[in-house]
């Protein structure tokens, strides 16, 4: 456990080592791309999630060291009587720190600002492959309650 985390919003500074951890796994080494300088993919898509008030990348630090980011999107619906819904997506702890509370603390965050914004409702998806990050959304009380389906659409 680390007793010298930091969970703030991330900054355009950040990004190198957001990518890196993005490119990390098998699934995203698959479909990320890291390089030096980044591609500006990257920092387009940065831009406009900073400017939307409805979503934060988060990050997690230690010694200045990014261990940890996830996406946060808040989302007004019309279901559950017009409540918001809070949509979690890359979750990403760096390798040699996972089972040490990184993951845990964004998640927590996560929530409690969920409860902050008035949603109902938090979902997020793990790829099946991904068996421990499965049991370790269970654990925080997360339920595989419905079957996620994506459809990937090719440009160019």
């Amino acid at each position: 456990m680390f007793d010298d985390l930091i969970l703030r919003p991330a900054v355009e500074n950040d990004l190198p080592e957001i990518v890196r951890l993005l490119c990390e796994d098998e699934l995203g080494a698959t479909r990320e791309s890291f390089s030096n300088p980044l591609l500006p993919c990257y920092y387009e898509a940065f831009q406009e999630i900073t400017e939307d008030k409805n979503q934060i990348l988060l990050v997690v630090e230690s010694q200045n060291k990014i261990l940890g980011t996830c996406h946060l999107t808040f989302m007004p619906s019309l279901s559950f009587k017009g409540s918001k819904r809070l949509n979690i997506e890359n979750i990403h702890v760096q390798k040699l720190v996972q089972g040490q509370g990184v993951g845990t603390l964004m998640i927590q965050k996560a929530i409690e600002l969920g409860q902050e914004k008035g949603c109902k409702l938090i979902q997020l998806t793990t790829n099946k492959k991904r068996v421990r990050a499965k049991g370790f959304y269970e654990k925080l009380g997360f339920k595989a309650s419905h079957e996620g389906m994506k459809l990937y659409l090719h440009q160019g």
